[in-house]
């Protein structure tokens, strides 16, 4: 199992939700492009990639130092923290 980490980049921890909803996180996916440079900050894709493709659940890396490419599964999100909703949503 791995272990949960408290980086200084992790959002504060908050206290328990009210009566009125709860505090939840809303992900949107980011519109990223082709041609477009990003940075990975954390886990076992940090580093600089250059975005070479995109699809609807695929996204295409290329390592701008090996040139080493990568298919990998979308990660680009906007995160939005929004309070007194309900959750769980009733589908």
């Amino acid at each position: 199992m791995t272990e949960m980490s408290n980086l200084p980049t992790d959002p504060p921890v908050k206290g328990p939700d009210g009566p009125a909803g709860d505090t939840v996180l809303i992900l949107r996916p980011y519109p990223v492009r082709v041609g477009q440079k990003i940075t990975i900050e954390a886990g076992p894709r940090r580093g600089d990639w250059e975005i070479i493709g995109v699809g609807d659940r695929k996204l295409r890396l290329r390592c701008p130092i090996s040139h080493k490419e990568l298919d990998c599964d979308w990660f680009c999100y906007v995160v939005t923290e929004a309070a007194g909703i309900p959750w769980p949503h009733r589908h």
